[in-house]
């Protein structure tokens, strides 16, 4: 399974406030999100993600991925709530984002080298279900994976991109004072302060629109699988 690794760097604590812990404002869900989509999906198109402050990786296609699609696509309401998180970041920080709206083919492809090899939990990547109602997030056009940036370069937070580890949970550097425990709050609170729900399992993987989003909120799920 191939990872994008981006280099550690060190930033100034002086430009980050003291965020609020994660581990009390994450209830606890993983695979699979029972919900369905059973209302009419809302009616809204994928718009390609560009920003001044916002880098786009395109990991999948650039990695090679025989299903992947050049460019990076998000619904429009899930993109101004992108906008509207990496504009409240402090100064020289930026977002850069790995992946967002995948087609099912690209999913299944995923998933299949995931768990090729035995022992990945359930939870990090969801089936390629063709069911319109369970739509997996990616497809919904409602997830995003992503980092954030500083003086543009993009930073790892602990673990590289699809890093299917223990240290790839949100809060498994909450007992771990420093660096990378100040930027994951960053990273969570701006995003979840723009309307995105986290995958407890991924701290780059948001949600915004989806089951699990609906799950966590008490909204009725916005999106259905989309089309590009």
């Amino acid at each position: 399974m191939p990872r994008f690794d981006h280099p550690e760097l060190t930033v100034d604590p002086r430009t980050l406030d003291v965020a609020p812990p994660l581990r009390a404002a994450l209830p606890a869900m993983s695979e699979p999100v029972e919900q369905p989509v059973v209302t009419a999906p809302l009616d809204e198109p994928l718009v390609a993600v560009e920003h001044p402050n916002i880098a786009v990786i395109d990991a999948y296609h650039r990695a090679g991925w025989s299903a992947a699609r050049s460019g990076t696509w998000i619904r429009a309401g899930a993109f101004d709530r992108l906008v509207a998180a990496v504009e409240q970041l402090p100064s020289g920080f930026g977002l850069s984002v790995f992946d967002a709206w995948r087609p099912l083919e690209l999913q299944a492809e995923i998933y299949e080298a995931a768990y090729a090899a035995p022992g990945l939990p359930p939870g990090f990547v969801a089936p390629p279900s063709a069911d319109p109602e369970r739509p997996p997030p990616h497809l919904t056009g409602g997830t995003v994976d992503l980092t954030l940036s500083y003086e543009g370069r993009s930073l790892a937070l602990g673990t590289g991109f699809d890093a299917f580890t223990p240290e790839a949970a949100a809060t498994a550097f909450e007992d771990s004072p420093g660096m990378v425990r100040d930027l994951r709050r960053l990273l969570y609170w701006s995003m979840r302060s723009a309307g995105f729900v986290v995958l407890n399992q991924e701290w780059w993987h948001f949600e915004y629109g989806t089951r699990r989003w609906a799950a966590l909120t008490g909204a009725p799920p916005l999106y259905g699988p989309a089309l590009l």
